[in-house]
C-alpha cells in the first residue's frame, strides 16, 4: 500500500514543472490581458471603453474583418486541398507514403519570416517568377502584388495545407474496406461513396482540423509582419503595435484587442465542437 502511495505521489510531482509552465506562460498572461483590457490607461479604474474603442475605431474594425477573412478563406481552401492530399497519401504505396510524409513535415515547419522571404524571392517586385511573367507577358505574374491582401492570402493558404494534411492523414486509417464493398454491392457511385459514406464519417476530424486552421491563421504574426509590416490591417499586427510602439505603449487597447482575438478563437472552437457532436450523432449539419 505504501509503495502505491509513493508511486502516486511521484506521479503528481512529475506534473509540477508542467503546471508551473502553464501557469507562468498561459494563465498568468491571460489574467494580465483580461485585467489590462478592463482598466483605463489614464486613471487605472475599471472601464469598458477599451472594448468600445476597438469596436468603433475604423482601423480596428478593418483589422478584425481582414483577420476573419484571411482565416476563414485560408482554412476552407486549405482543408479542401489537404483532404485530397491526405486521400492520395492514404492510397499510395508505402515508399511513397514515407516520402510524402517527409515532405509534409518539412513544409509544415517552413513558416514565419523564412516563408515570407521565400515568397519575396519568387513573387516580389523583382522576384524570379515576376520577372519571368514580365518577359513572357503573363498578366497574373507581372501584375500580382505580393505585399497586399491577395499576397497574404496566398501565403496563408500555403502554410495551412501541410498542417491540415498531417492532421487529416490519421483519420483516413478509420476508413473500413467493408464500406467500399457495401457501396459496390448497392451500386453506389464514387460520388455517393465519398460524399455520403466516407466524408460524413470523417466529418468530426475535418471540423476539428478546420478549427485548428482557423486559429492558426488568426494568430499568425511573423509571416504577415515580415511581408506587410503595418501596411495592412490585421488583428495580430495591431496587438503587437500596442506593446512595442515607438511613441507610447498602450496596454489597455492591446489587451482589449488580444481579448477579442481570444474570444474569436473560443467562438470558433465552440462552433466546431457543436458541429462535431452533431455529426457524430448523425445529424444534418445544414
Amino acid at each position: 500500500m505504501k509503495t502505491k502511495l509513493k508511486k502516486l505521489n511521484l506521479g503528481y510531482l512529475a506534473l509540477v514543472p508542467f503546471l508551473t509552465v502553464v501557469f507562468l506562460y498561459e494563465i498568468l498572461p491571460l489574467i494580465e490581458l483580461a485585467v489590462s483590457s478592463l482598466t483605463s490607461g489614464s486613471t487605472g479604474s475599471f472601464t469598458l471603453n477599451n472594448f468600445i474603442k476597438v469596436f468603433t475605431t475604423p482601423l480596428y474594425q478593418q483589422a478584425i474583418l481582414n483577420s476573419l477573412k484571411l482565416s476563414i478563406i485560408s482554412a476552407l481552401v486549405g482543408i479542401v486541398i489537404a483532404f485530397m492530399a491526405a486521400r492520395c497519401q492514404w492510397e499510395a504505396e508505402p515508399k511513397t507514403k514515407r516520402f510524402f510524409t517527409m515532405i509534409l513535415n518539412m513544409t509544415s515547419n517552413f513558416s514565419g519570416v523564412p516563408l515570407a522571404f521565400a515568397f519575396m524571392v519568387l513573387m516580389g517586385n523583382t522576384g524570379v517568377l515576376t520577372l519571368i511573367g514580365k518577359q513572357l507577358g503573363i498578366p497574373f505574374l507581372q501584375n500580382f502584388d505580393l505585399y497586399s491582401g491577395s499576397g497574404l492570402m496566398m501565403i496563408y493558404i500555403y502554410f495551412q495545407i501541410p498542417l491540415a494534411t498531417l492532421l487529416l492523414i490519421p483519420s483516413f486509417k478509420g476508413i473500413q474496406k467493408e464500406w467500399r464493398e457495401a457501396a459496390v454491392l448497392l451500386k453506389a457511385t464514387s460520388y455517393d461513396y465519398w460524399f455520403k459514406i466516407v466524408i460524413p464519417n470523417l466529418m468530426p476530424s475535418i471540423l476539428g482540423t478546420l478549427s485548428v486552421l482557423f486559429a492558426n491563421a488568426l494568430a499568425a504574426y511573423a509571416t504577415a509582419y515580415a511581408l506587410v509590416t503595418n501596411n495592412y490591417a490585421l488583428l495580430s499586427l495591431q496587438i503587437t503595435s500596442k506593446y512595442k510602439g515607438d511613441v507610447q505603449i498602450d496596454k489597455a487597447t492591446g489587451g482589449a484587442l488580444a481579448m477579442v482575438l481570444i474570444m474569436l478563437m473560443v467562438i470558433a472552437n465552440l462552433i466546431s465542437s457543436r458541429l462535431s457532436k452533431m455529426s457524430a450523432k448523425g445529424k444534418d449539419l445544414l
